[in-house]
């Protein structure tokens, strides 16, 4: 297999390198040649693949040669080349908000809708990371129980902005501590010992477009529109792992017992609960693993028979590069490549 990734020099990308070895490494994907992009500034930079050094290219704006395309570019360079990346049989892989919501464009994660890949038609789109992390734990009881109503509130990591919002939380957290005047640029507030309630732009009902996202991308993820979804997300002053508080009420009353059973047997998701040892999900604890982290599992006081639960997850791996390799790995396993 022939791979690329579109915008190897930024945090997500250099993600999708160290995944792409393990998966090769473990055999997961038979990998042949890894070739990197990114913007005309990093053009000549060399990037280290697996113990080989490996020289940046400029972006094209026409057919990439390979048989998957990892994009991690941004929107707007997605919507102008993403079709033109993949006009000469490749499979674009991406992980932007660009196609998200495109009805012919399937949003997967394959622990959940691996079989949504199947009907690309050249393009395949990851989804927001909270709506990632998220759907691993909420997906196994929806099919077993059915969410009628889920109220999400995130505390989501500085690794969100990109490399630049993980660099101003530690540069501005030792402005901080030296006594000096803390400045912000990333984020719309200073970030060191605070927190944010505002993710992307604010729409006209007064959610943000990062809340809006959870509850579009989880729908479509759980092919279920009726899914009733009220999303509260907030910056913290973490660097890698968004945290997030679900409460979902059931169509079919459950018991925590019932579900710390289902969820331990979910793939993707390691349960971590047990109060009594002050054990539970964290980012120090969740951070550089591939597994979801699920805990504090307990009953609802708001609705009968519904569940409250708390979830840790990479958002530089499971909510962007983890899946989309994983998503290549699928596409591998089901013969759907070359």
């Amino acid at each position: 297999m022939r791979v690329a990734i579109v915008g190897a020099t930024g945090a997500v990308g250099h993600e999708l390198m160290k995944v792409l070895a393990e998966s090769h490494k473990q055999g997961l994907l038979n990998i042949t040649e890894v070739q990197l992009y990114a913007s005309a500034r990093s053009q000549g930079k060399t990037l280290n693949f697996a113990g080989q050094d490996l020289t940046v290219q400029t972006t094209p704006e026409g057919p990439i040669p390979a048989d998957v395309v990892l994009a991690s570019a941004g929107a707007s360079i997605s919507k102008a080349l993403a079709h033109q990346w993949a006009s000469d049989g490749a499979v674009v892989i991406d992980n932007s908000s660009a196609f998200r919501y495109d009805a012919d464009v399937p949003l997967v994660v394959p622990e959940v809708n691996g079989e949504a890949a199947l009907t690309h038609q050249g393009i395949i789109a990851n989804p927001n990371c909270t709506t990632a992390i998220a759907v691993l734990a909420v997906a196994p009881i929806h099919r077993k129980y059915g969410v009628k109503r889920m109220i999400v509130s995130t505390y989501q990591a500085t690794s969100g902005a990109g490399q630049k919002g993980m660099d101003e939380l530690i540069e501005q957290t030792r402005v901080y501590l030296s006594g000096g005047e803390v400045s912000h640029h990333e984020f719309v507030h200073p970030i060191p010992f605070n927190v944010i309630p505002h993710i992307d732009v604010f729409q006209d009902n007064g959610y943000t477009k990062e809340e809006m996202k959870v509850a579009w991308e989880t729908r479509k993820i759980l092919g279920d529109d009726s899914l009733n979804i009220s999303c509260t997300a907030v910056r913290i002053p973490t660097l890698r792992t968004h945290s997030e508080a679900i409460t979902l009420e059931l169509s079919t009353p459950a018991v925590p017992s019932e579900v710390r059973a289902l969820l331990s047997t979910a793939a993707g998701v390691e349960v971590r609960d047990d109060p009594a040892q002050n054990l539970y999900p964290m980012p120090i604890t969740a951070s550089g693993k591939y597994d979801v982290e699920v805990g504090r599992i307990r009953q609802s006081l708001v609705f009968d028979g519904g569940i409250d639960l708390f979830v840790s997850g990479d958002q530089l791996l499971k909510g962007a590069a983890l899946n989309a390799v994983q998503i290549a790995e699928y596409l591998q396993a089901q013969g759907a490549l070359g």
